[in-house]
């Protein structure tokens, strides 16, 4: 009985492994020339990402559903810098507990094919009592300067920059997270969103071989075990969108990427606000460091602004600007 259960076992293994689309990372690909930034926009692209993080955790601090009026001010926070570069965005408003939470919408209408709705998200909640430089405010901040340096952007399709509520527990994969109301909405509406990328965690880099881990022990012999690049994964349905944001990250920036499309029993591969939209049937895939595969602070007080990589973030930023250009620009 024992040699019959580690055979399926390994069986299991072998075919959660070989469910997986992999390509290897690169760092020798060219970066090409960003869409709408050059060279001479690093070191103030760096300036802002820290700026926003540093208010975000610094000045107003953990952010989390039990401390409304923090979460409040994030809220405003973003409004704020949303008005100060000159777009509108519309609130979807929602109760939860006894208050009112919002996702906050930017729309770049398409000129072409309006009706085809590309997504970018990133949540700016964070759980209690956390700063949450990595857990989130690290992909909030990449997707405030994706809104800057698209300013006068005008694209064929349309690409909606939502900045979601409300990802964390006890919110988590109920229909009470930010990115599960507004899916469950657009599903409603019809809306034809043909791809929806999740910002999570993008911060945290080093050199420490060994330092990153896998879901999957088998996984360590097809992936870097060096924690210094940038992940992009999705489900099975998703595999080539998986495919396109990868390659146009790589296209972009210099930054390492790996990715992976996997059955959704990989551990981890749904836990950001790319799962909802899964379960309204449209592909989606998240963008991330690997969260606690590398991240000692995830979930913790140590998530602190000066454990993050603004020059690692600032690079992955070029290359999220290539990922829209190749997926709204015709």
């Amino acid at each position: 009985m024992t040699e019959i259960i580690i055979v399926l076992l390994l069986a299991l293994l072998i075919f959660l492994i070989y469910s997986t689309i992999k390509v290897r990372f690169s760092s020798f690909v060219d970066p090409g020339k960003p869409a709408f930034a050059n060279d001479s926009e690093t070191e103030p692209e760096v300036k802002h990402l820290y700026n926003h993080v540093h208010y975000l955790t610094e000045q107003i601090g953990s952010r989390s559903v039990y401390e409304y009026e923090k979460i409040n001010a994030a809220k405003n926070y973003l409004e704020t810098v949303l008005k100060d570069l000159g777009f509108d965005y519309t609130l979807q408003n929602y109760q939860y507990q006894g208050n009112t939470f919002s996702n906050i919408i930017v729309t770049i209408p398409g000129q072409k094919a309006p009706e085809k709705i590309f997504i970018i998200g990133a949540h700016y909640d964070t759980v209690f009592n956390t700063p949450g430089a990595d857990d989130n405010a690290s992909a909030v901040a990449v997707l405030l300067e994706l809104c800057r340096l698209l300013m006068g952007y005008q694209p064929a399709k349309t690409l909606k920059l939502i900045f979601f509520v409300l990802e964390e527990p006890p919110a988590f994969q109920s229909k009470y997270m930010g990115s599960y109301v507004y899916a469950k909405t657009a599903k409603a509406k019809k809306e034809d969103i043909f791809g929806m990328i999740s910002l999570e965690m993008l911060g945290y880099y080093h050199d420490t071989k060994g330092a990153q881990t896998f879901p999957l022990p088998l996984m360590g012999f097809f992936y870097s075990n060096v924690p210094n690049f940038i992940g992009v994964v999705g489900n099975l349905k998703s595999r080539r969108l998986v495919k396109q944001v990868a390659d146009s990250i790589k296209k972009g920036s210099s930054i390492l990427v790996e990715y992976l499309a996997a059955v959704r029993l990989v551990p981890g591969i749904d836990l950001s606000d790319h799962a909802p939209f899964w379960r309204m049937g449209y592909p989606a895939v998240m963008i991330t460091d690997t969260a606690f595969y590398r991240n000692p602070n995830y979930h913790t007080v140590t998530d602190t602004i000066d454990t993050l990589d603004f020059k690692k973030m600032a690079e992955l930023l070029k290359g999220i600007v290539q990922v829209v250009k190749d997926q709204t620009s015709t």
